[in-house]
């Protein structure tokens, strides 16, 4: 069976997307340092079968390393912390745009030609309520992140383009469910474990979204990877639906079984600087495919709550 590299293994979306490629038989390497993920997501049956790497994709000898050898790369590293970047303006330049070209360069220089690259909404900027296609232009990122992932496209087309690489991109909606402990289900959970009887939320409440869960974004990742035949795909991985920040914060107080709690919003329409406040998906490219999602936005919201009440 063919082995595979995992960036950003130890992750949330990462890891569970290590599970599957296991359980599909496959020999999975993990590359990842730590700085977000961790070990107790990969305590899963199969080690024989799996090499974790701790490292940085900077460090080009071991990139080296964990690249060769291996049919495809699944790049999922990443700096995701969009309130973070706005105040360290090179923490995605670094973690982000110049750590995927380190990969990349790593790819052509052992002759790896297979890459899966996770994207993001953000890289279509504030767009409303407009409902978002592929071809949607033009791209004006609203955030350092959604930029450094935007220059991570235009580096992996670039590549493709010139050095014969197969790539299938994915722009990822919210991504919710276990291992998941940052955004707005922990944030909630976390607070109200703290203070039952009142709940701060960031912006108006108005914030609406789509939300996949974990478990549909890696099938429809895997789908992809099986099924994409272009030699560059590009796909948004998400719900046609969405669901409202202030829906999200009473299904959690009405999980845990609190009544009588008092919300408070922050003022305004965004969370937080960079966050596009209103995002819409058209799924229809991935839906060709076969794909489709087994939880509304609207059930995966549920469902995330249930797990993360558990796991906190």
């Amino acid at each position: 069976m063919p082995e595979v590299l995992v960036t950003g293994g130890c992750g949330f979306i990462g890891s569970h997307l290590v599970d599957a490629l296991l359980s599909q038989g496959f020999k999975v390497r993990v590359m990842d340092n730590l700085s977000n993920g961790s070990l107790e997501n990969l305590k899963c049956g199969q080690r024989d079968k799996l090499e974790i790497i701790n490292g940085n994709l900077t460090d080009k000898f071991l990139l080296d390393s964990a690249v060769k050898g291996c049919e495809t790369v699944f790049h999922l590293a990443a700096h995701a912390n969009v309130q973070n970047s706005a105040k360290d303006t090179g923490i995605d330049l670094e973690n982000n745009t110049l750590a995927t070209h380190n990969l990349l360069e790593a790819m052509r220089r052992n002759r790896v030609d297979r890459l899966v690259f996770a994207s993001s909404a953000a890289v279509y900027g504030e767009s409303g309520l407009t409902v978002l296609d592929e071809d949607y232009g033009p791209l004006l990122p609203i955030s350092l992140y959604g930029a450094s992932k935007l220059a991570g496209e235009g580096l992996i087309s670039a590549y493709s383009h010139l050095y014969g690489l197969k790539a299938t991109m994915f722009r990822f909606a919210n991504i919710v469910g276990s291992r998941r402990h940052s955004g707005v289900i922990y944030d909630f959970v976390s607070r109200l474990r703290q203070n039952p009887s009142s709940l701060l939320v960031l912006g108006d409440g108005s914030q609406s979204k789509p939300y996949l869960h974990v478990s549909d974004c890696v099938a429809g990742m895997l789908l992809g990877f099986e099924k994409s035949t272009k030699n560059l795909g590009l796909y948004n991985l998400g719900t046609p639906d969405s669901v409202a920040v202030r829906d999200i914060a009473c299904l959690v107080a009405s999980e845990m079984g609190l009544k009588n709690v008092c919300y408070s919003y922050s003022g305004g329409e965004r969370g937080w600087q960079g966050d596009a406040p209103q995002v819409r998906f058209d799924i229809s490219r991935i839906r060709t495919l076969g794909f489709k999602p087994k939880f509304t936005s609207l059930q995966a919201v549920k469902l995330a709550i249930k797990e993360t009440l558990k796991e906190i």
